[in-house]
């Protein structure tokens, strides 16, 4: 099933994630019941969410950050004020608690890495000025999921240990990775299957010190890619990529499955949460366009290609989210998914048609200028 909508949806160029979440719904409890959780569903879904954030830890690139780090800063904190703003706003007007507005926001505020990197190369946009600031805008935002997540882990322990706890662990795992630097680039140079057990064991072992010491093993498979990008992220990303497409896609499939579209929901809340996911995003885009580039042409660009969410708002509703919090966040990543793919596709189109007008409207009030 889940190969066919990989092909369905590599043939209309809309990304997988939502159809691998429909597939869900329809076969589980609130479809055809055919499919339901399980320890083993769950298992696998752990598996894609631990490589999905290792992977994101070996993406954290952060002297992106440090070679801009006015334009970083300025269109990220737009980004950040402006989303999880009206996010979180609107969460909490509509009847959420202030934790379920909090990670409501959050959803809210994290586009999908994944569809926003595919979607820039496969409509050929990574040269275009606006794709550069779109890449500083999601390095900010895994930075910020990274303080999300250790805010949400850190909400009902002791303070004090549960970060000292962090940092031996964060210890271990960069001296590690900086003394072990010689012995993880021989790994990594052989040919046969050495360094593809070795990254599973890595990934595997990382998250289970962690459950060991009482941390979340997702802020430490997170510093565990961040100190192997120091060697060789892309040897990593290699070894590591097959067990990360298979395992996510049963995360997204099995997170369907736990979701009940058919009892318990209010669409109205639903609609609104949707729809102010799209439309700000448009603000924000519009403000970082003024800001970085002086445009707001530039700013519908990145609002065209950056209101997809996707896997690490599913993430956050996996990890922390009630039934509630869960089926209104994936219906939001449904809609915006889609729509977000169509807009990023034709941005060009929107942007022509805006400037033709605009020069039509100028030509009306200033009819010698066009001479």
């Amino acid at each position: 099933v889940c190969l066919v909508l990989a092909l369905i949806s590599k043939y209309l160029s809309i990304p997988a994630i939502p159809f691998y979440i429909i597939a869900g719904v329809v076969l589980g409890k609130a479809g055809l019941g055919i499919v339901h959780s399980d320890e083993v569903s769950r298992f696998f879904s752990d598996m894609g969410l631990i490589f999905l954030l290792f992977f994101m830890g070996l993406e954290l690139k952060l002297e992106r950050i440090i070679a801009n780090p006015s334009k970083v800063l300025t269109g990220g904190l737009i980004g950040l004020t402006v989303d999880m703003g009206i996010g979180f706003t609107a969460a909490y007007l509509l009847g959420f608690t202030l934790m379920e507005s909090f990670i409501v926001g959050a959803a809210f505020y994290i586009t999908s890495t994944a569809i926003i990197i595919t979607s820039l190369i496969e409509n050929r946009k990574l040269m275009m000025k606006e794709a550069e600031t779109i890449i500083w805008v999601t390095v900010f935002e895994d930075i910020v999921l990274i303080i999300i997540l250790a805010v949400l882990s850190a909400s009902d322990q002791n303070l004090f240990l549960f970060f000292v706890k962090i940092a031996l662990a964060l210890g271990i795992i960069y001296t590690l990775s900086l003394y072990g630097k010689e012995f993880l680039v021989s790994i990594l140079e052989r040919d046969d299957e050495i360094p593809i057990l070795f990254t599973f064991a890595a990934v595997l072992t990382t998250a289970s010190f962690a459950l060991f010491l009482g941390i979340p093993e997702t802020l430490m498979v997170i510093a565990l890619g961040a100190a192997f990008a120091t060697t060789d992220p892309d040897a990593f990303e290699q070894h590591a990529r097959p067990f990360r497409d298979v395992f996510l896609v049963m995360f997204f499939v099995f997170f369907g499955v736990s979701i009940d579209f058919a009892s318990g929901v209010n669409w109205f809340v639903v609609a609104v949460i949707c729809i102010l996911a799209i439309l700000s995003k448009l603000i924000s885009g519009m403000l970082i366009g003024l800001a970085i580039h002086g445009s707001a042409i530039s700013g519908l660009e990145i609002w065209a290609n950056m209101i997809s969410r996707g896997e690490f708002s599913i993430a956050l509703a996996v990890l922390y989210g009630s039934p509630v919090i869960a089926t209104t966040i994936a219906a939001m990543v449904i809609v915006t998914s889609i729509i977000g793919s169509f807009t990023a596709k034709y941005s060009t189109w929107l942007r022509r048609g805006i400037v033709n007008r605009s020069r039509k409207k100028a030509l009306m009030y200033h009819p010698h200028s066009g001479k």
